[in-house]
């Protein structure tokens, strides 16, 4: 509903609060935007970042298992173990669009709960499993509920937060992974502590502990989390209303009209086909692909990359804290300056060189300390790229199937970088991995490209919009109508 309609022809547009545009605001509507922004982000935001650690943490504590004789204890080899990982990602990736499609129906506050309540339970499993068999059927059963979680995660911010406000917002949820890696070498030590009580090694605690948390955490999140801003239940009917009127009030890029039709929006398959071809799907997720082929390569192993420089298992769970949570304060910076200035892509073209430096020097060096510190380089360039370029395509995608596609797709092909990450930080490569590094580093140099490229496109489209080569779509409510601006 645009600004006349609701009766009000002073209401300023989403861009105009934003910018402090031309048109005079009252302070009654600042303090009003503060305050719903305020709630949304104190109620929503943290229930959406614990969902999230909780899924790094489940994904990644093999790694932190692995150093306590996982491998040893049911009779795997060490390619075993990596067809474990890589089984993962084969489910994770072939549930992220199924998910993302039924969650508008099935709606968030149902859907994302039960999906962490469910890999909570897999992951607890993790703790029993006896041989090869089990270990890959559970990791198989883990990636299949976890992977509607970020796309899921992805599309609900976009319902309730402007254009102009989602990159700081998946950036401030996305810590939680930067500090999961933190918080995961730290609570994998203190659960090693147990020891064998109760008939369970320590690999078996760390496995069965946090997939209850977990569990418990969907449970909790079911009655914490609003389907979107009009039915939640903290916020005032007034201040209902103007979340909503934020939302279907912009004009000068085109918000308001796709939020008119996605409200009342049904599926369709053309949606879902325009989504699978948009060129900027496809440039964006190659690019994450390298992003996430590093992030998760990071992950997995750095535990026993900083063991393998000469620490110990429980030092080298403690040292890996430092670089995940320095990364988590630079990402969050990156998301605040990228909703700032309104840009995606230039952000990126700055960050990810700091992650290129870091593979690269690590890759052709001999000094543990020179390693060590090279670590807070890759952390940093590749957790501050990932709120930018996930905020990018969900920005420029209007309708919601459209943008449930999209969001969806594009963590999917991204996600194949699992593949990779579990493949080339083999043991015998250590404790130089020069190959697995040099690997990342070329991905993510090509990466770096393609984000220029999809950069370029964008600006090609804003320029022919503006020279009336997209008249013929104006009013679909759709990013084809010509006042829906493109994000560079």
């Amino acid at each position: 509903m645009s600004s006349s309609e609701s009766g009000d022809v002073n209401k300023p547009t989403v861009e105009e609060l934003e910018k402090g545009s031309a048109v005079q605001v009252s302070s009654t509507e600042k303090n009003l935007t503060r305050k719903v922004l305020w709630k949304l982000d104190t109620r929503i935001l943290p229930v959406l970042a614990v969902l999230f650690l909780c899924s790094f943490l489940d994904r990644t504590n093999v790694g932190n298992a692995r150093l306590y004789n996982l491998e040893e204890d049911i009779g795997i080899t060490d390619q075993q173990y990596d067809q474990g990982l890589a089984v993962f990602y084969a489910t994770y990736i072939l549930s992220e669009i199924p998910s993302n499609l039924i969650l508008k129906k099935l709606t968030p506050q149902i859907w994302l709960p039960c999906l962490t309540f469910f890999w909570g339970v897999s992951a607890m499993c993790l703790g029993f499993v006896q041989n090869f068999a089990g270990f890959v059927g559970v990791r198989a059963l883990l990636g299949l509920t976890e992977g509607g979680l970020l796309p899921g995660i992805v599309l609900y911010l976009s319902t309730i937060y402007t254009r102009g406000e989602l990159a700081l917002r998946i950036g401030v949820f996305y810590t939680a992974a930067s500090l999961s890696g933190a918080f995961g070498g730290l609570l994998a030590r203190g659960i090693a502590e147990i020891g064998t009580r109760g008939g369970l090694n320590r690999w078996r605690w760390i496995f069965v502990i946090e997939g209850l948390f977990t569990a418990l955490v969907g449970i909790a999140a079911y009655f914490l989390l609003p389907n979107g801003a009009g039915s939640a239940k903290f916020l005032t009917l007034e201040e209902r209303q103007f979340a909503l009127s934020r939302l279907h009030a912009g004009s000068s890029h085109g918000d308001g009209s796709h939020r008119e039709k996605e409200a009342s929006e049904r599926f369709s398959w053309s949606e879902v086909a325009r989504g699978v071809f948009s060129a900027q799907t496809w440039l964006t997720a190659s690019a994450y692909f390298g992003i996430l082929s590093g992030l998760y390569s990071f992950g997995l192993f750095l535990p026993t990359i900083i063991a393998g420089l000469g620490y110990t298992a429980n030092e080298a769970q403690l040292w890996s804290v430092i670089p995940y949570a320095v990364a988590s304060v630079v990402t969050v910076c990156t998301a605040f300056l990228s909703d700032r200035f309104r840009v995606r892509g230039l952000v990126m073209l700055c960050s990810l060189p700091l992650a290129i430096v870091g593979y690269g020097v690590i890759a052709n060096t001999n000094s543990n300390k020179v390693k060590y510190g090279m670590t807070f380089l890759m952390a940093t360039g590749l957790y501050s790229s990932v709120p930018p370029v996930l905020g990018w395509l969900s920005n420029n995608s209007a309708g919601h199937y459209k943008r449930a596609t999209t969001s969806a797709l594009q963590l999917a092909i991204a996600n194949c970088g699992g593949f990779v990450a579990v493949f080339i930080y083999p043991k015998t490569q250590g404790p130089a991995y020069h190959e697995g590094h040099t690997v990342i580093l070329g991905l993510l140099c090509a990466g770096w490209f393609l984000i220029l490229l999809n950069s370029l496109y964008c600006w090609k489209i804003n320029r022919d919009k503006a020279n009336g080569k997209y008249d013929k779509y104006r009013g679909y409510g759709d990013d084809r109508d010509p006042l829906f601006k493109l994000v560079l």
